[in-house]
């Protein structure tokens, strides 16, 4: 009987890589301990929480006005939706009706989020794949956004736009000649993007079958948003949800069929297209609102009076005082809103117990949630692949770690 030797034992070795936590193509700060065969990932173990701030914890010691700067936070790169996805929830709770004009206002500054959120997105997967043409060239338009929104509130990336009962102000005239200008150049740079990458041989060698997921699979992680529509998932909150009069609004909500990086690259710029025509309806149903000043709902216990009204008026002095200290009341209860953010269903769950700030108050995380996906999609690919599927599922680290 022969005797087998360790010689004639073939032993797999595996190295252990960090990628992360602060590795330049993570797009932020977490951290994946990835099992390596050579190049070839055998299995990856996420950690997250470098930059948790206990948002939640946070808003249960604020007035809800001032919860507002909290979900700037989330996602930073489409502060606004957040905004105004908060101020929607306490809006339901309170049972707080708000003009048309108000809602048309809401959906158009909405909309410039998404196109800002999906051009960092879909620049960032061409940086990735080696185009860095690309990302110089759309970022231009992504910067108009920035300016539209300076114009509106004051602010660029953390916006703190809108309040809770509508906006703060109106829209400038300055306001809307940037939206026009913006209308009228961002087809022309969007169409020139495309030509650079949607049909190019190396982009789709890269993309396509690099990190898939099919449609059972993310529904089972509870995927929401462009991610789950590029499996083939046509689920979308402004459509099956309505709010902020969506159901009023005309548009096309792009699937892919493969959820692989290609699909959820061209979902995300198939939105933009839509976001820039949803854009161009508000402002025609503005048009042709009676109604062209209303900004805010009447609810003097929620929105700031104006200045000049707050030094010469006690009753606004005293509204104003109130609202700043959080001595507004609110209804008890409990109510879930969500609105389709840039990186899918955004949800608060509030439970308000009558007092001046929330009882609970949960928030969700669309990033936190399709994370979790991320080994199993990475799993028997090359490294470099691994670096395309976290650009694009688009995972903010802010979101992901509230």
């Amino acid at each position: 009987m022969a005797v087998q030797t360790t010689s004639d034992i073939i032993q797999k070795e595996y190295q252990t890589l960090n990628l992360g936590s602060t590795h330049p193509a993570t797009h932020g700060i977490f951290q994946n301990v990835l099992k390596m065969d050579g190049e070839i990932i055998v299995s990856a173990e996420p950690t997250i929480g470098y930059i948790h701030r206990a948002f939640e914890k946070l808003a249960e010691r604020r007035p809800y006005g001032q919860i507002t700067p909290i979900t700037d936070r989330l996602n930073y790169c489409s502060s606004p939706i957040n905004n105004m996805g908060w101020h929607m929830t306490v809006e339901k709770l309170a049972g707080i009706k708000l003009p048309k004009r108000v809602e048309y206002l809401r959906v158009i500054v909405m909309e410039l989020a998404r196109i800002a959120d999906h051009i960092i997105c879909n620049s960032v997967i061409g940086v990735d794949s080696g185009a860095m043409t690309g990302f110089l060239y759309v970022f231009q338009y992504r910067e108009h956004i920035y300016e539209i929104y300076e114009e509106l509130c004051g602010a660029r990336l953390t916006t703190n736009i809108g309040r809770i009962g509508g906006m703060e102000r109106d829209f400038s005239q300055t306001a809307w000649l940037k939206i026009e200008k913006l209308l009228e150049e961002l087809p022309k740079g969007l169409k020139e993007f495309e030509n650079l990458l949607a049909r190019n041989r190396i982009f789709m060698d890269r993309t396509i079958k690099c990190g898939p997921i099919s449609a059972e699979r993310a529904l089972a992680y509870s995927f929401t948003g462009p991610n789950l529509r590029a499996a083939g998932v046509d689920y979308d909150v402004r459509v099956m949800n309505p709010y902020s009069s969506y159901e009023e609004f005309d548009f096309i909500i792009p699937i892919g069929t493969n959820g692989d990086t290609y699909d959820r690259f061209m979902v995300r710029e198939q939105e933009m297209w839509e976001s820039m025509s949803i854009i161009k309806q508000a402002i025609q149903k503005l048009d042709k609102l009676e109604d062209k000043t209303s900004i805010h709902a009447d609810v003097p216990e929620f929105y700031l009076p104006p200045k000049d009204e707050v030094y010469n008026n006690m009753e606004a002095l005293i509204y104003h005082f109130k609202i700043v200290m959080g001595e507004t009341e609110v209804p008890k209860g409990e109510v879930y809103h969500c609105v389709e953010g840039g990186n899918g269903e955004l949800g608060y769950y509030l439970v308000s117990d009558g007092g001046r700030t929330p009882y609970r108050l949960h928030m969700r995380r669309p990033c936190f949630i399709y994370y979790q996906a991320y080994p199993e999609m990475i799993k028997g690919a090359m490294l470099s692949d691994a670096i395309l599927t976290m650009s694009s599922m688009n995972v903010i680290a802010g979101e992901l770690d509230a």
